[in-house]
């Protein structure tokens, strides 16, 4: 569960958070949408933990962030856009670095790294060099290290960037199954996203909240034709 109460963030003389409530709840995944510089990245990393905000408070799984910031993050992760991995290391040796990282026990590295090779189908590249990966390989690679320790809020910025349609396919199917048992959400700019793998959308622009409801209830609100059209329609400059 994410709880985001009054929440403001500028740099500088510009704000770029304004005034933000959202609750987000476990068992659900949301789309966070909005265009170029409505603020997704600066609200996902005040999320994460890497902004500090200029007031308000963000609340994950009954941890307020700014001061119990190391229990708030404990079962959280996040995936940027350019999800860096380390480029000397194979694919096992990264995401167990990432395992030793969360002190996980090796029997759950074990089982866990067993059930996300296959999920996120990275069986052929798990000895090979993380710099010899595909750019598809490579975002599939940076979920499976931020995903190891079975995170209950997930946080993923752009998850499908550079993948094929197959494996966006198997990559939006595991994403829809993992939010069934916890909470994730995925920032996207492409709108065929939001209708195959969330059940909510939280549209934000000029860092403030303009709609918060279902991809269903979204286009019939809009009377638009599908979600594109709605986005465009909502987040047009006047």
């Amino acid at each position: 569960m994410i709880a985001i109460k009054d929440l403001n963030k500028s740099f500088g003389c510009k704000k770029v958070i304004h005034n933000l409530n959202i609750c987000i709840n476990n068992n659900e995944v949301v789309a966070l949408l909005g265009p170029n510089g409505a603020g997704k990245t600066t609200l996902m990393r005040l999320m994460t933990g890497f902004y500090q905000p200029d007031s308000g408070e963000i609340i994950i799984n009954h941890h307020r962030l700014t001061e119990e910031r190391i229990a708030a993050l404990k079962n959280t992760a996040y995936v940027p856009e350019v999800g860096a991995l380390y480029p000397e290391m194979s694919v096992f040796e990264y995401i167990k670095y990432m395992a030793d990282l969360r002190q996980m026990a090796n029997q759950a590295f074990i089982d866990n790294l067993l059930t996300l090779v296959q999920e996120l189908g990275i069986e052929e590249v798990i000895n090979q060099r993380c710099e010899t990966l595909s750019k598809g390989f490579k975002r599939r690679v940076a979920i499976a290290g931020a995903l190891i320790h079975r995170p209950k809020t997930v946080i993923l910025d752009e998850p499908t960037e550079g993948l094929d349609p197959n494996q966006k396919q198997s990559v939006r199917e595991f994403i829809r199954n993992y939010g069934k048992k916890n909470t994730v959400v995925i920032s996207t700019h492409i709108m065929e996203e939001v209708e195959a793998m969330a059940g909510r959308v939280i549209l934000i622009n000029h860092g403030r909240l303009i709609c918060d409801t279902t991809p269903a209830l979204l286009l019939q609100n809009t009377a638009a034709a599908d979600i594109d059209e709605a986005f465009r329609a909502l987040t047009a400059d006047k």
